[in-house]
């Protein structure tokens, strides 16, 4: 079973059994149906079946040109609601599978973002149809986890917000100042980057970590799209799984500015979540690109 079915609620189904049934079923009542041909004799096919608001199961597979479907993988997800970033997206397609991994270097997270694209069917469409690349498009990232923990928020005044906030603006122009190759903006960055080390190698003798860092997501593990998070929930909401009857925790987080929605078993969160306070855990991040015009 995919590792990251006990996200979504079924921490029970672990017989062979079991899993085939619930693919089958997604494969005939899945009300989400997309395809594209990828070459003249093969049609992929993907299906897809919700078991909560916006957090479900796909399957992929291909129709040969007797009109016979062969299952190729299946894997869970949940929906991103929001815009996360509008910067440039590259795509590759995995090795093993008819899959593939999306690249972003948002501004804000000031590296590379790898996530696992949820909507291949439009990119595969585009490939074929020689459009790439696509202008405009955004980006929904979301995530599912396996284990988390609620931290309560940092003690913040009105005047530490707005400093804050001249931070970040300062920031981000000098990540994209010293992106066009303005060599006084990498100087800067360096220095600053030197500076926070220093002070927070100074504090940290008498303070905890996370009164000193408010947000990060740092990749984790040897898989390229699974990260530790630390971000601020901004929304929370308490779903059921309609098959396993399991409850889950969707979670609307703000992490380095960037927005995302995660979902976690409530029995695998360490804590009660609420608006204002922190998660902390690690996920495999996920995204659906939005195409203009579609």
């Amino acid at each position: 079973m995919h590792q990251y079915m006990k996200a979504i609620g079924f921490t029970k189904f672990n017989s062979v059994k079991e899993l085939q049934k619930l693919i089958t079923d997604v494969i005939v009542n899945g009300p989400k149906r997309s395809y594209t041909s990828i070459d003249d004799e093969t049609i992929i096919a993907c299906f897809s079946r919700e078991v909560a608001p916006g957090v479900g199961i796909t399957v992929v597979g291909r129709f040969n040109d007797e009109d016979q479907f062969t299952y190729d993988y299946y894997y869970p997800y949940i929906e991103g609601n929001n815009i996360s970033s509008e910067e440039n997206i590259s795509v590759e397609r995995h090795a093993a599978t008819e899959s593939y991994a999306g690249v972003i270097d948002d501004i804000h997270m000031g590296v590379s973002i790898i996530f696992y694209v949820q909507n291949m069917i439009p990119y595969i469409n585009a490939m074929r149809s020689n459009l790439l690349p696509i202008q405009g498009t955004t980006l929904s990232l979301a995530a599912l986890s396996l284990s988390g923990n609620i931290i309560m928020p940092l003690k913040k005044t009105a005047n530490d917000l707005i400093l804050d906030r001249n931070f970040e603006k300062s920031r981000m122009q000098l990540i994209s100042a010293a992106r066009s190759g303005d060599e006084e903006a990498m100087e800067s960055l360096t220095l600053n980057d030197m500076d926070t080390y220093t002070t927070i190698a100074q504090r940290i003798q008498t303070e905890d970590v996370f009164t000193l860092v408010d947000t990060y997501f740092m990749p984790y593990g040897v898989e390229c799209d699974q990260y530790a998070i630390l971000g601020e929930i901004m929304e929370v909401n308490e779903v059921t799984n309609s098959i396993s009857g399991e409850a889950l925790y969707k979670l609307n987080l703000m992490c380095n500015d960037v927005e995302l929605d995660v979902c976690i078993n409530k029995e695998d969160l360490y804590g009660v979540p609420a608006p204002g306070r922190r998660f902390k855990g690690t996920v495999w991040l996920q995204g659906k690109i939005n195409y203009p015009n579609t």
